[in-house]
């Protein structure tokens, strides 16, 4: 994987070689464009394999017409589909397939939408597949930086060691870059611009056509921009609508439709009884904030901390949230991010739940100076989860870490991606 040039080891490499050793097919998903391909090709070439993408038009006819000689084609190693969304029929066939022959290791499927969210998919590929999740470059893989802060903070560490270079300013230029190889590669936030316009008209015109029936898949650009300006805050379903011009009674299917391309990303309410969290307003993100910025139109510069309603907490807070989502494919601790708010608008961003109910919080702010105010959320939930709290951290964009209270910590941003000095 390349970006700018340079060779970036994607770090969910081995969890996908992991898989290919016990299960039957292993499905690589995630957005166009993150990397998925490339990644494919280089498991393939460790192996005996053949390579082959639907993108192809003459590929893409032979596997309509004959979907079983398709997935037979290559019986006796790996055999790597490209795009699997665009000829659904193929489930089937692979169903079929695997089912006479339950060997490990037979197929490996790329697709830039959630398989396993389709109705056509769902039943076929049960029990029989592993989905995993491939986004745009994460921050920890850009720096080359193999650990996982998740890990760390169910560890208990608290990161009092670590002080950062980073400025605000900077922090806001990698949230504007973004994470797609293609991007980064750009010159200017203006050729990125650029890039991301045609992305999101591809977009709309292969992969949502190919997956969906809605009629107005046309307006799902502005309603990814009035997506984007809402990252950070609580999510108004009516106001949504209402601003998007698409009705409340129709607007669900073109969100998940959204979310089963990978471009957005709900974070539901969390609460200790799993029935609140249900009715509690979500906070919904779009995964790379590089693509958010474009859609908004902004940049570094025009980010400042006097500027008004500006969008940059909701910009770092969408950094935050996208790393910790993309540690948890590759993390050690397995894990479901939430965030949190009670009804007298005590809020905690992010609120990482263990399977074991061990609870971490993460505040996010964009400020370089972290106040009393800014930890009572954390304070909240570690006084009403006791023993379960393992930790809060306020992440913010200065360079200096210190114990702000009793299991909280305040930590520059960038140690969710960059080791702990020594």
């Amino acid at each position: 994987m390349t970006a700018g040039g340079g060779v970036i080891e994607r770090l969910l490499l081995p969890r996908v070689e992991e898989a290919l050793s016990d299960t039957r097919v292993v499905v690589l998903q995630g957005a166009r464009q993150v990397g998925k391909s490339t990644l494919a090709e280089q498991i393939a070439g460790r192996r005996t394999s053949y390579l082959t993408t639907l993108d192809d038009s003459d590929v893409r006819r032979f596997a309509s017409a004959d979907p079983v000689g398709f997935v037979t084609q290559f019986p006796d190693g790996l055999l790597v589909i490209d795009e699997v969304q665009r000829v659904p029929e193929l489930i089937v066939a692979l169903k079929a397939a695997v089912d006479r022959d339950k060997r490990p290791g037979r197929y490996l499927i790329t697709g830039s939408a959630n398989l396993l969210d389709l109705a056509a998919t769902h039943e076929s590929l049960a029990g029989r597949a592993q989905p995993l999740t491939l986004h745009s470059l994460s921050q920890a893989e850009l720096e080359e930086q193999p650990d996982s802060f998740i890990d760390a903070a169910f560890s208990g560490r608290r990161f009092l060691g670590h002080r950062s270079s980073l400025t605000r300013h900077e922090y806001l230029d990698r949230a504007c870059r973004g994470g797609y190889p293609e991007a980064l590669a750009r010159s200017s936030s203006a050729r990125r611009g650029d890039w991301y316009d045609t992305y999101v008209t591809q977009i709309v015109n292969r992969d949502a056509m190919d997956i969906s029936g809605l009629q107005r898949l046309a307006d799902l650009p502005r309603l990814l921009r009035f997506i984007a300006a809402r990252s950070g805050s609580g999510m108004v379903w009516s106001s949504l609508a209402s601003d998007s011009g698409i009705p409340r009674t129709t607007l669900d299917p073109y969100v998940r439709l959204l979310e089963t391309l990978f471009l957005i990303h709900v974070l539901p309410a969390w609460a200790v009884n799993f029935t609140t969290r249900e009715v509690k307003q979500p906070k919904v993100f779009l995964l790379d904030t590089g693509l958010a910025a474009s859609l908004l139109g902004v940049v570094p510069d025009a980010l400042g901390p006097t500027v008004s309603n500006s969008p940059a907490g909701g910009l770092l807070e969408g950094l935050a949230v996208g790393e910790l989502r993309r540690q948890l494919g590759w993390s050690a601790q397995r894990a479901n991010l939430y965030h949190y708010r009670d009804q007298r608008g005590v809020e905690v961003d992010v609120v990482l739940e263990a399977p074991d109910g061990r609870v971490v919080g993460i505040e996010v702010k964009a400020a370089a100076t972290v106040h009393p105010k800014d930890l009572t959320g954390l304070a909240l939930l570690r006084d009403k989860l006791n023993d379960r709290f393992v930790g809060g951290y306020v992440l913010h964009t200065g360079q200096t870490s210190r114990m702000v209270a009793d299991r909280i910590v305040a930590l520059p941003l960038d140690a969710l991606w960059r080791r702990e000095a020594p």
